[in-house]
């Protein structure tokens, strides 16, 4: 029991402090975007569900592959907070407020958004690469996912998961999130499954690119 005390606290301490801090000096006031992300997604999920809101929120918010790249585009930022039809919107609301709401503590609501929206754009990008490799390429998708609706934040709930696990040095957490994906994608090699795999493609990057800038220089020693 000791043990596994021990292990929760390294792995974990560094992040539940920083969070742990900034929520009880500011409360709820501390996660603006988490809570704005909530109450859109969930008005969104009202919406589609309506005769007369269906329309409007596939025309602002719902991506396929098979659309202009420019429509996709403009389409993507609101497309993170459109639930899934098919499946229950209480999970996106739950990883939502869980995720975005300890990245937004940790990270601060900038950066926050900033690889939330990188990790949902790799899938965006990504499943128009994928239609166009096609079936026999292992990166590749059959031409009938062109067509599907690539909505809902769990790009970006996998993406701020594995960024923030990075930043406070949860790296065994990180690694199993990584781990999960890579399962779940050889499992079911779907749309949804790939476009993980490139939203933790992008946040990796990422996280590569800031450690090379941060990296501490050595300087040479003077000569003589």
């Amino acid at each position: 029991m000791g043990t596994t005390r021990a292990w929760a606290r390294t792995e974990w301490g560094p992040l539940v402090a920083v969070a742990g801090e900034r929520l009880r000096g500011r409360g709820w006031r501390a996660i603006p975007l988490t809570l704005t992300a909530v109450c859109l997604t969930a008005a969104f999920q009202y919406a589609q569900n309506q005769p007369w809101g269906y329309r409007f929120v596939q025309d602002i918010g719902s991506v396929r592959a098979e659309d202009p790249l420019w429509a996709a585009l403009a389409r993507t930022p609101l497309s993170l907070f459109v639930p899934a039809l098919d499946l229950p919107v209480w999970g996106a609301l739950a990883q939502l407020l869980l995720v975005f709401g300890v990245a937004e503590l940790c990270l601060g609501r900038w950066r926050a958004l900033a690889v939330a929206y990188a990790a949902t754009l790799a899938g965006t990008l990504y499943a128009r690469l994928g239609v166009l490799l096609g079936p026999g390429s292992p990166l590749g998708l059959p031409a009938s996912d062109a067509r599907v609706v690539d909505t809902g934040p769990s790009a970006a709930v996998v993406g701020l998961a594995v960024y923030v696990c990075w930043r406070h040095r949860a790296r065994r957490t990180g690694a199993l999130v990584v781990a999960a994906m890579i399962a779940e994608c050889a499992l079911k090699p779907n749309l949804a499954g790939k476009e993980h795999l490139a939203a933790l493609a992008a946040v990796l990057a990422l996280c590569a690119l800031r450690a090379v800038r941060h990296r501490p220089r050595v300087r040479p020693c003077a000569a003589g």
